[in-house]
């Protein structure tokens, strides 16, 4: 019999449909054919990028140059633009602003056919740390409110390009997801004086039917209420409210459990498409005692629908728990 989940977090109700019950080769997919041509990330082509912003190189080779083991340039098509003022006015009933912002790809790899998970650990490192070194840079600029990373890997989760990348994009308001988070956690931290993260952790250690990964930094979990097929948070086991304040023992432990959860979802999905991204406190909120920062993966398997739009409600056709069990039997 299908279930109605609640997240304890946002209030949104999901409905688990276990009459469309699937196994996780239901959701294989078939890895396009390489698109042959040109890749303005591939070394070489530093020049058909916007001039890098960041770029980790171990031989000291000049900025815009081959050699580098990760770069940062601005999007070439920018959601919003960095240059300018807000402007926030009013027209009648209606507000705008100027669309300010700031759009950067974070190009991960030199290799144009790299798969994060089975990257070498100390290159998914690195891109954890350009995330926080171009967090803690743009965090300066007060017309920014949130910064959110994200990730599309294949096609179907929203990649133009198939070299290894992700992306950030700075707003100068808070995102209607991030804030639904951020007040939903106050709401139960002002109730029981505790934040529900940790609770959640808590209670997931403790029953042990949603744990996917474990380290001694970070849990990986189907959520109760996962809106889709094989969706897995990443959460550190202490409270941080801030990803930026992340330290090398964070990175460390981040990158082995990120590995880990997406090579679990490669071997029984087959490469499946995914998008992931980081939530984490509001830049400008430092009372933030109740929120804590997290990954959220959603692999690419179903779509969303006429119904999804307009009732609000996810339709997952997988359990949880079952998720999980499928994830932790998969062989690294």
């Amino acid at each position: 019999m299908p279930q109605l989940r609640k997240d304890p977090i946002t209030s949104r109700w999901v409905i688990i449909s276990t009459e469309r019950a699937k196994r996780p080769s239901d959701f294989a997919t078939v890895p396009p054919p390489k698109k042959l041509g040109f890749c303005p990330f591939c070394p070489g082509h530093e020049d058909k990028t916007p001039p890098e912003i960041m770029a980790y190189r171990k031989d000291g080779s000049p900025p815009n140059r081959m050699g580098w083991q990760l770069r940062v340039v601005p999007n070439k098509f920018p959601a919003l633009q960095i240059e300018g003022e807000l402007d926030r006015e009013g027209e009648g009933i209606y507000d705008k602003m100027h669309g300010i912002g700031a759009h950067e790809v974070i190009i991960e790899s030199p290799n144009h056919d790299d798969v994060l998970s089975a990257m070498p650990d100390e290159r998914v490192e690195d891109i954890l740390w350009a995330y926080r070194d171009r967090i803690l840079d743009l965090k300066k600029d007060d017309r920014f409110r949130y910064i959110l990373i994200f990730k599309n890997h294949g096609e179907q989760a929203g990649a133009s390009l198939e070299h290894p990348h992700s992306q950030l994009i700075a707003t100068p308001i808070v995102p209607k997801r991030a804030r639904e988070e951020v007040d939903g956690a106050k709401s139960y931290f002002d109730y029981k004086d505790r934040c529900i993260y940790c609770d959640i952790i808590r209670q997931e250690l403790q029953q042990d039917i949603r744990v996917i990964a474990l380290n001694d930094a970070f849990v990986a979990i189907a959520p109760f209420a996962s809106r889709f097929p094989f969706e897995t948070w990443i959460l550190p086991r202490s409270h941080e409210p801030f990803f930026q304040d992340a330290q090398k023992h964070d990175i460390v432990s981040c990158a082995r459990i990120l590995k880990e959860a997406l090579g679990r979802m490669d071997q029984i999905m087959i490469n499946p498409p995914y998008n992931y991204l980081i939530h984490t406190s509001p830049l400008q909120e430092t009372e933030v005692h109740h929120y804590h920062w997290h990954f959220e993966i959603m692999p690419t398997l179903t779509k969303v629908a006429g119904f999804e739009w307009g009732s609000g409600f996810y339709i997952n056709p997988v359990l949880p728990e079952d998720a999980t069990k499928y994830l932790r039997e998969a062989r690294l």
